[in-house]
């Protein structure tokens, strides 16, 4: 039940999150943070969404970025795997 939980987290925060992200932070700000690989043991402290990669035009798994601000107002990058909803039924 909890992996479920999870996964629907993570699903609706790659669909939603673009919605809340701050599209003012600029692309080149947002590499300078190293990628971290988001793991379920990982804890996260997320005070602000900056970014995160668009895959509505993938299918299926795909790797996802998304950029955060944590409480201490530190920058942080992870990568976790997103489902692309442009699969097509053909």
């Amino acid at each position: 039940m909890n992996f479920a939980k999870i996964a629907i987290g993570m699903v609706m925060s790659s669909v939603l999150a673009p919605a809340f992200a701050d599209d003012r932070q600029s692309a080149e700000t947002a590499n300078k943070s190293p990628v971290e690989t988001y793991a379920y043991s990982t804890r996260l402290d997320i005070q602000k969404v900056i970014s995160v990669t668009d895959v509505s035009d993938k299918c299926g798994a795909t790797p996802v970025q998304m950029t955060y601000q944590d409480s201490h107002g530190q920058q942080h990058v992870i990568e976790y795997l997103g489902v692309g909803i442009a699969c097509t039924n053909g």
